[in-house]
């Protein structure tokens, strides 16, 4: 007797018939069947098979988490130009813990904020009446440090993800160094360099790691390269020595601050508060700031910085103070300007030019935010953005911003008579410049993308896997 399909013992027939009168007809047609089934076997075997396809259908197939496989397999192109990336599913303990853990925060009790909706914050509803009704839903109070949760989710779905490591062009890294060196900047020094010097123990045993020594790896970090740089003792000093240390030495970093030549870091933008759902989002955004109606010939949303000798920031706060009919200010020491306040974003929206000296590093966030609003950007530093940033910015710097030297400014050159000498003709095409770059330091909030458009993401990504293969082709060559 053949095994019981799924387990189930068959139904005993004879037992079943006991107790009903005997039906003569339906015995003799049914025997008739019967015979006819096992002259042709053919017969039987397509009934069979009938059967079980009918069995299977009635069973919906198991959902994949959202850690594993968070997009559907069959969407992926057979061919990927650049490649492909596997996502290595490093312990819990170096990403999702560190989201789970935000209320060990740090001094200003930013992470929380930052680490919710993933990565994208809480909802800017504060907006409404300020921004185009349409585009409302795709606004958030995203903080500055988020990059790193942003791009874990993107990749998690990205439709070049590969789950085969062997055929992989890169690999990434899921380790949010910059949650994890946060919680120690200000206290508990000695852990610093912890999270980091395991991860690293960890990836280092695989063996794509071994085959490459890293160089086909990379990171994305959320907070500049200054708090991972530390040269001394553990007790001593600001930051962790993650980048310092010798298996790093071969690792590309995609990180919002980038230390000067530094081959294995790519600059990457700070993300804004926009994070549009569609195509439509950007253009009704990028429709809206090219006719806003801009009272002020510039602006700068900023703090002085009291403890610093000749501060930059107060001559030029300073400036726009006694140009007050031309000059929009508004003094982060009294006010709030943390995650793109909505007194930011009204103050870039309606000046023609921003004024974009350095933050408390080389870089600010205000710069993205200031373009996002179709202002034009006004540098003192080459490193505040033509050298951070050369993957999403026009490569011509005139196109779309205006270059002041610092030393003249301290010298007594007025910012408002440079602006001035610009004609209604080239403030128009530098904002449609800034304007035509808004995609580039966006971040998308659908999983997969946009359909067309390439947002920062896709940009740092194709760069990425770009990289990597010239790199390996090239050493390929040197053999």
């Amino acid at each position: 007797m053949a095994p019981p399909l799924f387990g189930r013992s068959p139904p005993d027939y004879h037992s079943l018939g006991k107790n009903h009168p005997k039906n003569t007809t339906i015995d003799t047609n049914l025997n008739s069947v019967l015979t006819h089934l096992t002259l042709h076997p053919r017969i039987w075997l397509s009934l069979s098979t009938l059967f079980i396809i009918i069995v299977v259908l009635s069973y919906p197939p198991p959902i994949p988490s959202l850690l594993s496989m968070d997009i559907d397999r069959s969407s992926v192109p057979s061919h990927c130009p650049s490649g492909t990336i596997y996502v290595y599913d490093l312990p819990s303990v170096f990403n999702q813990d560190l989201v789970d853990s935000c209320n060990e925060s740090d001094p200003w009790h930013w992470r929380c904020k930052a680490v919710s909706n993933e990565g994208f914050g809480p909802i800017s509803t504060e907006l409404k009446g300020i921004v185009p009704d349409d585009v409302l839903p795709a606004w958030y109070w995203t903080n500055q440090f988020s990059a790193e949760i942003l791009f874990h989710h993107r990749l998690l779905n990205y439709r070049c993800r590969t789950m085969e490591p062997e055929s992989a062009t890169a690999f990434y890294m899921p380790f949010y160094a910059g949650l994890s060196v946060g919680r120690y900047l200000w206290e508990n020094r000695t852990m610093r360099d912890h999270d980091s010097e395991t991860m690293l123990k960890w990836v280092q045993d695989r063996p794509y790691w071994k085959r490459s020594n890293g160089s086909d790896h990379f990171l994305v970090i959320g907070r500049i390269t200054w708090d991972f740089r530390r040269m001394d003792s553990p007790d001593a000093d600001w930051g962790s020595s993650f980048f310092n240390m010798p298996a790093m030495r071969n690792v590309t970093r995609l990180i919002v601050e980038r230390a000067p030549n530094e081959e294995y870091e790519i600059g990457l933008p700070y993300p804004t508060g926009f994070h549009p759902r569609s195509e439509s989002d950007i253009t009704i955004w990028q429709q809206f700031v090219r006719t806003r109606r801009r009272e002020k010939l510039f602006s700068f949303v900023g703090a002085s910085r009291a403890d610093q000798k000749a501060d930059f920031r107060t001559i030029l706060m300073s400036q726009c103070r006694n140009e007050s009919d031309s000059c929009r200010l508004i003094d982060c020491n009294k006010a709030e300007c943390a995650y793109g306040k909505t007194k930011n974003l009204e103050t870039f929206m309606e000046s023609e030019f921003c004024l974009q000296p350095k933050g408390d590093s080389d870089t600010r966030r205000s710069v993205f935010d200031c373009m996002l609003s179709g202002s034009i950007p006004v540098f003192f530093w080459d490193r505040t953005a033509y050298r951070q940033y050369q993957w999403f910015l026009p490569s011509n710097r005139s196109s779309y911003s205006v270059y002041i030297e610092e030393d003249d400014v301290r010298n007594g050159l007025s910012v408002k008579r440079v602006l001035e000498k610009y004609s209604k003709i080239e403030v128009e095409k530098m904002r449609e410049k800034v304007i035509e770059y808004i995609p580039n330091f966006l971040y998308a909030k659908p999983r997969l993308g946009l359909n067309r458009t390439s947002d920062a993401f896709d940009i740092a990504v194709n760069g990425i896997l770009n990289r990597i293969r010239e790199k390996r082709e090239q050493s390929e060559s040197n053999v």
